[in-house]
């Protein structure tokens, strides 16, 4: 079998990009042009990608023609697809961002090299078939994203970084550990290879459950699940809005997808005990995500906090393990890397136009900034999912999963957090927008048309994607019959009829 170059891609591309720039030197004008470029070509090939998934069902090819269980495996469902889609637009509009809000330092030492790196690593998380190869492509990400985190070199990005780098070192260790575990008891690292094996396992299911116990921690540290998030609120306001809005978009789903695909693959035999654990730990984490954005008017604090609700939003779709939980996880999760991204820019334009952080300290800046404010309102209603706003769907779908399978319980604390949510994005809304209004002349003169682009063209996406969501439909249904049923994923890859 001949290698697929157009799955590929998300792969080369950014990876051959941040080479390229490494080699050109410190000239960050050339960046810009060679880093945007690089984001459009992503997102050309996504396209193709998806369309492709779509017509034709699962993807994948064998890197050097080696078939699988014992090459490296590419794989592209529905899943991935969409995933690499999001991740390639969001990755070109922080870049347009990044020009008037990064700093010339920043760019200067090589801010878009570890930009694309990180997304390379992520990519390869979202499209590998190789459970060993998700370990490397996490490294690959991590390390980038560690170089991210404190570029620039402010006392808090430094402090903040060591905390993250070691809570991503320790899950790290026990990531090899959950590898070694599962080989020795299935002798490979293929990810298809080893639901077979697994489906066949006859052995003692205590040790599995061990497993899936080392495997659990990892992705739900790195997704930011309750008692795991510690780390997360403070480290990720540290670093520039930018980083921030791709790390918030971004990082924590990759967990996410880890999860949803060892547990769909790898650990479905015992889903009545790890499954309501996960559930409850869900519910914890929208309470405490509820908890933080109600205590703060920090506007970066306030959108960190909700990304916890929404990661607490999707697990406990993807805890139903039934098609419409699935398809409800899958909305939400693509809507929230937009809705998310947007609004940390457009609080990032904030941020850089008055030069303060607390909400209680800006005003009236509806009465210079109009479409800006009503752009920030629309955002707004699509992150508390107001229909027909995008994030209706994924939780209409999620809480009908959760009442069919007899969870009132996490139905109620999924609408219920919804009015949380819809407080405390409309209290930042009044305070900064309204009231006595903002003087020009006090504000900071800065350059901002790339800033209310790349915001602008996300909460507008967003819209999009909520208008749209009837047209999406088949895709996501694709997506969660993926996870729902793996063995039509597993069967693809290693050639069962």
């Amino acid at each position: 079998m001949k290698i697929n170059f157009l799955l590929m891609m998300p792969l080369i591309i950014p990876f051959l990009f941040s080479v390229i720039m490494l080699f050109i030197g410190k000239k960050p004008k050339v960046h810009r042009v060679v880093s945007a470029l690089a984001g459009l070509t992503m997102i050309v090939f996504s396209i193709m990608i998806v369309i492709s998934v779509y017509q034709n069902g699962n993807l994948h090819t064998n890197v050097g023609n080696w078939p699988a269980p014992f090459g490296i495996t590419v794989v592209y469902d529905m899943v991935a697809a969409l995933l690499v889609l999001t991740t390639s637009i969001l990755t070109f509009f922080v870049i347009i961002y990044s020009y008037q809000s990064i700093g010339i330092e920043r760019e200067t030492y090589y801010y878009y090299p570890m930009l694309l790196f990180m997304i390379t690593g992520i990519n390869g998380v979202f499209t590998t078939g190789d459970i060993f190869n998700m370990f490397v492509f996490f490294e690959v990400f991590l390390i980038a994203s560690y170089v991210l985190i404190v570029i620039g070199s402010a006392k808090k990005q430094l402090r903040e970084g060591f905390k993250y780098l070691v809570v991503n070192i320790v899950s790290s260790n026990f990531f090899v550990l959950g590898l070694g575990y599962l080989y020795s008891i299935t002798g490979t690292l293929n990810m298809a290879d080893i639901h077979i094996k697994l489906a066949s396992f006859d052995g003692n299911k205590e040790v599995m459950t061990l497993i899936s116990v080392v495997f659990f921690f990892v992705f739900l540290t790195k997704a930011g699940v309750f008692p795991l998030y510690f780390w997360l609120p403070d480290s990720y306001s540290a670093p520039p809005l930018p980083i921030l809005a791709i790390f918030g978009a971004l990082l924590t789903k990759v967990g996410v997808y880890a999860m949803m695909r060892t547990m769909s693959l790898f650990f479905s035999f015992d889903q009545s005990f790890t499954n309501t654990i996960i559930l409850a730990l869900a519910l914890i984490t929208i309470i405490i995500g509820c908890i933080g954005a109600l205590a703060y008017y920090d506007l970066k604090k306030v959108i960190i906090y909700n990304i916890m609700i929404a990661i607490g939003f999707i697990f406990v779709g993807i805890t139903m393990m039934d098609l419409t939980g699935l398809v409800g996880a899958m909305y939400y999760l693509i809507h929230d890397m937009i809705i998310k991204a947007g609004l940390f820019l457009i609080i990032g334009f904030i941020i850089y136009r008055t030069g303060q952080t607390n909400a209680k300290k800006i005003h009236g800046l509806m009465s210079v900034h109009p479409v800006t404010g009503w752009m920030f309102f629309l955002g707004a209603m699509s992150l508390v999912g107001v229909p027909p706003f995008p994030g209706f769907y994924g939780k209409l779908f999620i809480v009908k999963s959760a009442f069919d399978n007899g969870y009132y319980f996490a139905g109620i604390v999924v609408l219920l957090s919804s009015l949380v949510i819809l407080y405390t994005i409309m209290r930042i809304f009044i305070q900064v927008f309204w009231g006595k209004p903002a003087v020009q002349s006090e504000l900071r003169q800065i350059k901002y048309d790339k800033l209310l682009f790349s915001s602008f063209a996300l909460i507008l996406l967003s819209l999009v994607f909520g208008f749209t969501a009837d047209l999406l439909y088949p895709l996501f249904e694709m997506a969660a019959t993926s996870i729902v049923e793996p063995s039509t994923y597993a069967d693809y890859i290693m050639g069962v009829e």
